[in-house]
């Protein structure tokens, strides 16, 4: 692989981590993720080296694969494999055709289902994870950063501004305040919410702060958009 410096870099997707596309003449493209602060946690760094450990779990037919680990500017990074597509996020903000939506959504549950074959749950389905070629027909799953390789575990309830994953989109046992495990089920709970927003423009539920994304999704049913 070319040195980072050698790829032209393109910003995909902005968070907790920025997505980049590096593009170089003569070899194949590479995404690139890096903490987005300057000053990154170490609870971050941990999920850039978690997903990169899990590598040889992955599958580059549903997956975007984990490459190298690199230090950029005193800056831990991380290169992925770069099956193509764009994040599903940029394809939302207003309601998708079915036949688009069937288009995307196919092979979106194809890879989370051969997710789980390999005995992984990915504990963060949301739009800004999902690589989507519509052209092609193909969606390859990104961001296995807090991913877990055990097939079922219970979440201890923390405090809603610490715990992993992304509430919007979160089952609502991945709270911890549940009597419920977290398993396969919990990721499928997250295709819904993204579904639902795939074919109305929006998300299912709206709060203005993490205890109120709680509450809507343990004890609210989603109204049929207007």
């Amino acid at each position: 692989m070319k040195e980072l410096s050698a790829y032209a870099l393109t910003t995909l997707q902005e968070g907790e981590f920025t997505l980049y596309r590096g593009q170089s003449d003569g070899v194949a493209p590479i995404l690139l993720v890096a903490p987005t602060d300057e000053f990154p946690s170490p609870g971050s760094l941990q999920h850039l080296e978690h997903e990169y450990a899990l590598g040889t779990d992955l599958d580059a037919n549903w997956a975007a694969l984990p490459n190298r680990l690199i230090r950029r500017d005193a800056r831990l990074m991380l290169v992925l494999d770069d099956p193509g597509g764009v994040p599903l996020e940029r394809l939302l903000g207003r309601p998708l055709a079915v036949a688009q939506f069937l288009r995307i959504a196919m092979p979106m549950a194809t890879a989370i289902g051969r997710m789980h074959a390999r005995g992984l749950v990915h504990m963060d389905i949301k739009p800004g994870k999902v690589l989507v070629d519509v052209a092609s027909g193909r969606a390859w799953l990104t961001g296995f950063c807090i991913a877990s390789r055990l097939p079922r575990e219970h979440q201890p309830a923390e405090p809603p501004e610490v715990i992993a994953g992304t509430l919007a989109y979160m089952a609502p046992e991945q709270t911890g305040r549940m009597n419920r495990s977290v398993d396969a089920r919990s990721d499928l709970y997250s295709l819904g919410v993204t579904s639902y927003e795939m074919l109305t423009g929006v998300l299912p539920f709206s709060a203005a702060d993490p205890m109120e994304w709680i509450h809507r999704h343990i004890a609210r049913q989603p109204m049929p958009p207007g």
